[in-house]
């Protein structure tokens, strides 16, 4: 079995996840995400979806983004 990198689980269905040239080992999508996915600059939740970024800084939505001065950002929908 493999052991997920995130909360310590021995699962025997873990699955590996390549990214940015590491190798990462989780035994589910929920601690992939808490290890991967980027957080909003404002509200500081996990951003699962496409998200938005400017000047280095992410955002989980436009709201967020204007909330940090980004006024010409839009939601994708």
């Amino acid at each position: 079995m493999t052991t997920c990198e995130v909360c310590g689980n021995d699962y025997e269905m873990a699955f590996e996840v390549r990214a940015a040239g590491e190798t990462h080992v989780f035994d589910s999508l929920e601690c992939a995400a808490q290890r991967l996915a980027p957080i909003c600059d404002n509200c500081s939740c996990r951003i699962l979806g496409h998200g938005l970024q400017a000047d280095g800084q992410f955002f989980c939505c436009a709201h967020c983004a204007r909330q940090k001065g980004h006024a010409q950002l839009v939601d994708h929908a």
